[in-house]
C-alpha cells in the first residue's frame, strides 16, 4: 500500500483559533511545548489528525486550535474524559448554576462513603475525601449532559492533581502535606486551598478552553494497535522509557482519578495488598521495554499511509536511530527537531524529539 499523495503547499486560508488549554500538572504533559509542536508542523499539509496516546489533550487541543478534525485516543478513562470535555466537546460549558449544584450537598441525595472507608489516611484528609465522596455524587447524579459532567471531572481531576505531593498517586504520602516541617519542595499554600476553590478555578478553566473549529471531532478509548486508521497526520507520543528499561506507567501514577471514573465499581478494581490501593495491574506491550519496539513497529505499520509525527526523548528505548530507521523501513522520509527539557523529578537534562515520517 502506497502512502497518500496529499498537496505539496499548507492553505493557508485554514481558520486558525485561540482557545487557552487549562493549566496542568500532568506527568508528561507537552503544554510547554505547544508553540514548538505547532512550528514544526506547520509546513505540513493535513486537515485529519489522530492523537494516538491523548495523555492531557494538550496535543489535540492545539491541532483543534490549527482547525484540524482531531481524533483523540487515550486507553485510559480518565484521560478520554479529557478528550470528552475539550476536544469532542465544542458548545457545552458549566454554568454557575451547575457549580453550585456540584458543590452543594442535597438533603434529598444518598452520599457513599467509599473514598473515606477506603483512603483514609493516605492521601487526602478524612474532612477532603468526604468532599470527594459528595461532590462525585452529584457530578454523576445531578449533571445529566455528557459534556457537562466531562468538564466537571476534569476540574475534579486537576483538583486532586495539585493537592498532591509531586502531582502523583504512587506514594501513601499525606504527611508530606500535613506535617509541620521545613520544605525545599511543593507548595504547602495549594495544598491547603480548599477542594472547593480549586474546582472552581479549573471549571472556568475548562469552560473557557471548549469552542467550534467547524469540524466533527470525537474522543475514543482503545488501545493504540486498535486505532481508527486513515487520519492525514498521526500524533504518537507513547509513554517512555528510559535507558535502563524503566518506564512511566500513566494508570499507576494515577490510578485514584481511574477508580474515579468507574466509582460504582471501584472497590473491584483495587489490589488490596497494595498500601496505597492502587488498581490491579494491567500491562500492555507499552508497559514492557522488551516488547516496545515491536509496539512502535506495528503502530506505525497500521498508519503507514499516514504523515507520522512521534514524540520521544533522545535517552530512551528505542533511540532515536531505531526510530529514524524503523521511519524509513516503513518508506518514510524523515525530518528531525529536538529541543532541550528538563523534566520533573529528573536530574539531568535530555532533548524532545519531534521525528516527522513523511
Amino acid at each position: 500500500m502506497q502512502p497518500r499523495q496529499l498537496p505539496l503547499f499548507p492553505d493557508i486560508s485554514a481558520p486558525q483559533f485561540n482557545a487557552p488549554f487549562p493549566s496542568t500538572r500532568y506527568q508528561g504533559s507537552k503544554r510547554k511545548m505547544l508553540d514548538w509542536i505547532r512550528e514544526q508542523t506547520a509546513s505540513l499539509v493535513f486537515d485529519s489528525v489522530l492523537d494516538v496516546f491523548g495523555g492531557t489533550g494538550a496535543v489535540s487541543h492545539l491541532f483543534k486550535n490549527m482547525g484540524k478534525q482531531v481524533t483523540y485516543n487515550d486507553y485510559l478513562g480518565f484521560n478520554r474524559n479529557i478528550g470528552l470535555a475539550l476536544i469532542e466537546n465544542s458548545s457545552q460549558t458549566l454554568s454557575q448554576a451547575d457549580i453550585e449544584i456540584i458543590l452543594r450537598r442535597h438533603p434529598d441525595q444518598h452520599y457513599p462513603d467509599f473514598i473515606q472507608r477506603t483512603f483514609s489516611g493516605i492521601y487526602f484528609t478524612d474532612d477532603e475525601n468526604a468532599w470527594l465522596d459528595q461532590t462525585l455524587t452529584n457530578i454523576n447524579a445531578r449533571i445529566h449532559q455528557p459534556y457537562q459532567q466531562a468538564i466537571a471531572r476534569f476540574a475534579l481531576f486537576q483538583s486532586c492533581i495539585i493537592k498532591r505531593p509531586y502531582n502523583l498517586f504512587h506514594r501513601a504520602n499525606l504527611y508530606m502535606r500535613t506535617s509541620t516541617v521545613d520544605r525545599s519542595f511543593g507548595n504547602k499554600t495549594t495544598w491547603d486551598t480548599p477542594f472547593e476553590e480549586h474546582f472552581r478555578t479549573f471549571a472556568a478553566e475548562a469552560n473557557a478552553a471548549v469552542f467550534d473549529n467547524g469540524k466533527v471531532n470525537r474522543a475514543v478509548q482503545v488501545d493504540a494497535l486498535d486505532t481508527p486508521v486513515d487520519a492525514d497526520l498521526v500524533y504518537i507520543d507513547p509513554p517512555y522509557f528510559n535507558a535502563k528499561g524503566v518506564g512511566v506507567n500513566y494508570r499507576d501514577f494515577y490510578h485514584f482519578l481511574e477508580g474515579m471514573m468507574h466509582y460504582d465499581q471501584w472497590a473491584g478494581m483495587i489490589d488490596l495488598r497494595s498500601k496505597h490501593r492502587r488498581l490491579i495491574v494491567q500491562t500492555t506491550d507499552w508497559d514492557r521495554p522488551e516488547r516496545i519496539s515491536d509496539a512502535f513497529h506495528r503502530l506505525i505499520d497500521r498508519h503507514r499511509r499516514s504523515t507520522l509525527v512521534i514524540s520521544y526523548r533522545d535517552d530512551g528505548i528505542p533511540s532515536r536511530e531505531d526510530l529514524v530507521a524503523l521511519l524509513r523501513t516503513h518508506g518514510k522520509q524523515v525530518i528531525q527537531a529536538a529541543r532541550p527539557q528538563q523534566y520533573v523529578l529528573s536530574d539531568r537534562k535530555s532533548h524532545e524529539l519531534l521525528l516527522i515520517g513523511m
